[in-house]
């Protein structure tokens, strides 16, 4: 078999999703991560004391959070999406670094007792120290040291 350009469409012999694709047009890197939640309000509260902020937007169907990294994490209503989502929570992860193997165990100790659903107690693995927890609606929650290599 040879490794030649299988070319299926004659008038796009590349990547039809390059950026040198002229019929596709530059997008930026992600900035905007939203959870479909059960209630907006309620997860609202969760996430403004994981994220120690509060949401620059808040009404009862949608939240948003301006997080230090530049990212926006939304929170909304699963009712009010268009089109309507066809999965829930825990098939991803939102990860948070910490700086150190102490912060994970001070993270998950602090978790516990606010009463979040801790999944996988703190377990050392390839990439650091981690644990992970559920939110109410299912969505994972993995706090880790990044191993220095």
């Amino acid at each position: 078999m040879s490794n030649s350009l299988v070319v299926r469409n004659p008038r796009v012999a590349t990547n039809p999703f390059a950026a040198s694709n002229p019929l596709v047009g530059r997008i930026g890197d992600p900035n905007f991560i939203i959870l479909y939640v059960r209630d907006a309000s309620e997860s609202a509260a969760l996430y403004a004391d994981l994220f120690g902020k509060q949401p620059i937007m808040s009404t009862a169907e949608f939240c948003a959070f301006h997080l230090d990294s530049g990212v926006t994490f939304g929170l909304w209503t699963r009712s009010d999406v268009e089109p309507a989502p066809a999965t829930h929570g825990g098939g991803s992860e939102i990860c948070f670094p910490v700086s150190d193997d102490a912060a994970v165990r001070a993270t998950h100790k602090a978790w516990s007792w606010n009463g979040l659903k801790i999944v996988q107690e703190p377990t050392e693995m390839d990439f650091g120290l981690t644990f992970v927890a559920l939110d109410s609606d299912g969505h994972r929650l993995r706090v880790y040291a990044p191993r220095m290599s």
